[in-house]
């Protein structure tokens, strides 16, 4: 999925020197000033009516210009480079017989970035034009590291939704009937992070769901996650009793160590329902608490567990509730509390989510709705800075 990076270096200038000047005893003095310089390019054109085109051709690093040519003012010359589009920006040195305030004034005021009496000395004229062509090529690297870095950054935007839409693809469809109805949001961050859920039963009595999030952004933070979440669907990971929360934290704990994957971890939260009598027995490594609100309280499910991948060996503990009939029950990952308002800059606290959570009700998905509306009103943003994940279920 993600496109292989390659060394991009920046394209070597030569300094390019052209120089405007109706006298051709000029050009020779110039040209034999620069002779010998193996960094330099010299060009020379008498014919002021193909000046502009010569420039726009030749792209020089600097160009001389004369001030008194026959059939063009050499000041409305310098007027015409300054608003073409492919010369505006490249050092332009106007050559003058005279030595006049007002003719330097006029001159600077129209775009010109240097002005030297004819004939300098060659000493002094090749330190100009090395000084004007080094910053003329600097500004044409640094524009095209700024292309690449925005080629990369669209790249990157493409695989990011790449990545995205493939997560999404594998969380499950909404449950609108049953014993037990589920509906969820998943917003992807701008650099899309590591979160993933899902729900299935397991047997006719017993109905599980979980939810995951990998530390840091980006595909592998995403591919990772996919990768967690495949096990738990497909029931493939070893000696495991997908019944017993505690014994499917441990087990991806040893299946997924953060030297093994780049140094991701993740937190999570894995719970199972058993229907005969009403009990839901979850288990969560640092992971926030799953809310299970029921007449207007809130209870805060969570077991004290290390990340997951952060050590080998760990061993996880499990609690169990009973779920009341018309209880919701709410899986979330950080993103959909963790932010800043924009009223003052600070944190919104946990309790504040947790009071929101607990007056928000309605159909199934209608308090995640709520919720999203809420927090993006109070952070003043659409996106969110971490992926916003938020699993809604209803028990009968």
């Amino acid at each position: 999925m993600m496109t292989e990076v390659k060394e991009q270096l920046l394209t070597e200038h030569k300094i390019n020197v052209l120089l405007i000047d109706d006298q051709p005893m000029v050009g020779e003095a110039v040209r034999r000033m620069l002779e010998g310089e193996g960094d330099i390019d010299f060009h020379f054109v008498s014919d002021p009516t193909k000046a502009i085109p010569t420039a726009e051709e030749l792209q020089p690093t600097v160009i001389l210009q004369d001030l008194v040519m026959p059939d063009i003012d050499g000041m409305t010359m310098v007027k015409f480079m300054r608003v073409n589009s492919k010369l505006k920006d490249i050092p332009l040195i106007v050559l003058s017989t005279k030595e006049e305030a007002t003719t330097k004034a006029e001159a600077f005021a129209l775009g010109a970035n240097d002005y030297l009496v004819k004939l300098p000395d060659r000493i002094e004229l090749l330190a100009r034009i090395r000084y004007h062509s080094k910053g003329y090529i600097n500004l044409l690297q640094r524009n095209e590291a700024y292309e690449q870095l925005r080629k990369s950054r669209d790249e990157m935007r493409k695989e990011l939704a790449v990545a995205a839409d493939y997560v999404t693809s594998l969380l499950p469809d909404p449950l609108k009937e049953g014993d037990i109805q589920a509906d969820w949001r998943f917003i992807p961050s701008t650099s899309l992070g590591g979160d993933s859920f899902g729900y299935h039963w397991l047997d006719d009595d017993h109905f599980a769901m979980y939810l995951l999030d990998v530390c840091d952004h980006g595909v592998g933070s995403a591919l990772l996650s996919v990768s967690a979440m495949n096990v738990l669907r497909s029931q493939t990971l070893p000696d495991t009793d997908f019944l017993k929360p505690d014994m499917v934290l441990e087990a991806l704990n040893d299946s997924f160590q953060m030297d093994q994957q780049n140094n991701l971890y993740f937190t999570m939260w894995y719970g199972v329902y058993r229907k005969s009598d009403r009990t839901l027995t979850f288990s969560s490594g640092g992971h926030p608490p799953a809310l299970l609100i029921s007449g207007g309280e809130a209870q805060l499910l969570r077991t004290p567990g290390m990340i997951v991948g952060g050590m080998p060996d760990m061993t996880y503990t499990s609690d169990c509730v009973t779920v009341d009939p018309g209880a919701r029950f709410f899986l979330y990952s950080d993103g959909v509390y963790e932010l800043k308002k924009v009223s003052d800059g600070k944190m919104w606290e946990f309790d504040e989510f947790s009071k929101f959570m607990k007056g928000a009700g309605g159909e199934l998905g209608k308090p995640i709705d709520m919720l999203i509306d809420y927090t993006r009103e109070l952070q003043g943003a659409e996106l969110y800075e971490d992926d916003f994940s938020m699993v809604e279920f209803v028990f009968a």
